[in-house]
């Protein structure tokens, strides 16, 4: 049976791979420092990031990672699906929708008045899944690099 959870301090040996896999998906490398300073702040209850994993037979098989944003367009919150991963191995069963579905119902609970999340164009396969809920806004995202996204010290 499939359960999606929030993660919890136990679950790092089991997220750092799925962590790893998302990374590699999208050819990206990160400090070490990094990914321990985001595991620190998913499981720091004062910190705006959340996760949660999709847990069967007693093993992680993805995560998804959400954070909480005011808008100047809305009384309420929107929330950010950030991250979104499954195992290779696991995939097309449901785990990545029922992640989706997961971080749906938090935001819903939070009083959030929108969920949205971004995906490269070319991830064809994730946006079959994306587009069953609902079609893409159309809009384009730039982006401005102010500093290298690594601190010297991490």
């Amino acid at each position: 049976m499939l359960n999606i959870r929030p993660v919890s301090e136990a679950d790092k040996s089991s997220w750092a791979p799925l962590w790893d896999g998302y990374l590699e998906f999208y050819k990206t490398q990160l400090p070490q420092a990094q990914s321990d300073l985001t595991w620190q702040r998913l499981i720091d209850p004062d910190f705006n990031l959340y996760g949660l994993v999709a847990q069967r037979d007693g093993k992680l098989q993805g995560l998804t990672h959400y954070s909480f944003q005011i808008s100047s367009w809305a009384p309420k919150n929107f929330c950010y699906l950030e991250d979104l991963f499954v195992d290779p191995q696991v995939r097309c069963v449901g785990i990545g929708r029922a992640l989706i579905d997961g971080v749906r119902d938090v935001a819903l609970s939070s009083g959030s008045s929108r969920l949205y999340w971004n995906t490269d164009a070319t991830n064809s396969t994730a946006r079959k899944l994306y587009d069953s809920y609902i079609s893409e806004s159309g809009k384009v995202q730039y982006r401005i690099q102010f500093a290298s996204d690594y601190e010297e010290d991490m």
